[in-house]
């Protein structure tokens, strides 16, 4: 199963928010309707991965983890889409660089938690992303502290926006990012699927 490229019109901000969603949950759905007002977004797209470069075993087939991303999350400026399926890449660096090319004109934020913050200079082509695409980062329990001292907060300092202005984000330019500590969800994909709660393929 697959589905047509979601819209964007020039102008608009729009989340990216990535992941292998195995499974969805709560924690995914409460920092993207975070996203959406503090960062100022006009939409959050989820882009349901084929797989994570980082981690060793895949995940649960595309068509069900689509499916139960779309249940945990309806919400009218979220869309749920296997983009990445599209575009044929795996790293963020270059979904990023054919996400633009297919949407000119679209300002995309690339969101985050603090826990990848902590650990982004393990991706690939980091710097790249940090220097052309505006990031949201979003604060998770008991991150907040490796994350702000993260090798890439200590190196894009001096893009960092203070979280007064996070609705500015998007339209300010890159390179930009902003840390913004919100009530947390602890809910985990892995100890959701270490529970027995989610089944594989």
């Amino acid at each position: 199963m697959r589905y047509d490229l979601p819209y964007a019109r020039p102008g608009q901000v729009i989340g990216l928010l990535g992941g292998s969603f195995d499974p969805a949950h709560e924690g995914h759905v409460h920092i993207t309707k975070m996203a959406l007002k503090r960062f100022d977004l006009d939409r959050v797209w989820w882009l349901v991965s084929p797989g994570n470069p980082l981690k060793s075993k895949g995940p649960a087939a595309m068509d069900k983890r689509l499916a139960h991303a779309r249940a945990i999350m309806d919400h009218p400026r979220v869309v749920i889409t296997d983009l990445e399926s599209h575009t044929k890449t795996r790293y963020t660096a270059a979904t990023l660089d054919a996400v633009k090319a297919l949407y000119p004109g679209v300002t995309f934020v690339w969101l985050m938690g603090a826990d990848n913050l902590a650990q982004f200079h393990l991706w690939q082509d980091w710097q790249g992303i940090m220097a052309t695409t505006p990031v949201g980062v979003i604060a998770r329990p008991g991150t907040r502290g490796a994350a702000r001292n993260s090798v890439a907060a200590q190196t894009f300092d001096y893009a960092k926006l203070p979280a007064r202005a996070s609705r500015l984000l998007g339209r300010r330019g890159a390179p930009s990012w902003c840390f913004i500590n919100v009530p947390m969800s602890d809910a985990s994909s892995s100890e959701i699927r270490a529970n027995g709660e989610w089944g594989g393929a």
